[in-house]
């Protein structure tokens, strides 16, 4: 009788035990990060969020990433969703600074940490920033000096940019500033808004219907760059003098680079998509730690790809 209390209080106490290393295991699981994109749809955010998940399954994390295709309203839901779901870490790209402000500081009053992507937000733990002047003004200085180098200095430019977001309405100011500065005989003819490669294809087609002369084109991204890179070759533009030059050196942008196509030049910040992933765990990394944070800015670094260091980055 004493055996059978005994072995009853053991087994008791075994599943004690088991309780809580159960309950140890969950409460030391990997970080759950939510992070909202303006669109999926542009292959840049595509590679982007893609090489994020990849990097934080490895670390033993989770991720969910959703678009919310340039609607403020919908990205706000989308942070909401995020705080019911108790994720640790919010990454943010957003459609409205300002409108999601409100939300972002719900999200960190639960003690949920918030790294801005873009946009020196207020209730942001990390902003990680690119000075887009500064970044439009190299897209438009390799622009400048083709135009100076291949066209003797006269050039009619388009340009693909997209004012509808004020980072971006910067970046093709730099653009612009860049080649009236470096290439004052050249002249720009048009100026659209295009953000992805669908936009970029339909946005050239016009423009080449109205400017059959334009030999160079600067885009703010790289979805405007394939778009104009694959306009310019269904309209037969594709010459030695004729170019393409961006941000974001997306796989398509250098496969094209590397095949000689229209495309000469792209910015990448940061570095690749695996760089990028990298960068992006360590910020995570920092927060969940609780490590001291010396900056709240983190401004990221370009590196112009060209055909000379095409091969640094294709595949990677």
């Amino acid at each position: 009788m004493k055996t059978l209390k005994l072995g009853m209080i053991f087994a008791a106490v075994g599943l004690l035990l088991s309780g809580c290393g159960s309950q140890e295991n969950a409460a030391s699981g990997g970080v759950k990060v939510g992070m909202t994109v303006q669109s999926l749809s542009n292959p840049t955010w595509a590679g982007y969020c893609q090489a994020i998940e990849k990097k934080i399954k490895a670390e033993g994390g989770s991720i969910n990433y959703v678009a919310c295709d340039s609607n403020v309203g919908k990205q706000i839901t989308q942070v909401e969703n995020f705080i019911s779901s108790g994720v640790d870490v919010i990454i943010i790209h957003p459609a409205d600074p300002q409108g999601v402000e409100f939300a972002l500081k719900q999200a960190r009053e639960t003690g949920i940490k918030v790294i801005a992507w873009d946009d020196n937000l207020e209730n942001a733990d990390l902003a990680w920033l690119i000075d887009n002047h500064e970044l439009g003004y190299t897209i438009g200085e390799h622009a400048a000096k083709w135009i100076n180098e291949k066209l003797d200095g006269n050039a009619e430019v388009a340009i693909l940019n997209y004012p509808q977001l004020p980072i971006l309405l910067e970046r093709g100011n730099g653009i612009v500033d860049a080649i009236t500065k470096l290439a004052p005989d050249a002249k720009i003819v048009a100026q659209s808004s295009a953000i992805d490669t669908k936009e970029g294809i339909e946005k050239m087609e016009t423009i080449f219907q109205s400017n059959p002369n334009v030999k160079v084109v600067c885009s703010i991204g790289g979805g405007g760059s394939v778009g104009a890179n694959e306009a310019a070759k269904a309209a037969g533009k594709i010459t030695d003098d004729f170019g393409v030059f961006a941000a974001d050196a997306t796989q398509p942008e250098l496969f094209a680079m590397k095949n000689n196509e229209g495309i000469r030049m792209s910015v990448t910040v940061t570095g690749t998509n695996t760089d990028i992933a990298n960068k992006i765990w360590g910020m995570v990394s920092q927060l969940e730690s609780d490590e001291p944070i010396e900056t709240k800015e983190i401004y990221r670094v370009f590196v112009p790809v060209t055909n000379e260091n095409v091969d640094d980055y294709l595949g990677k």
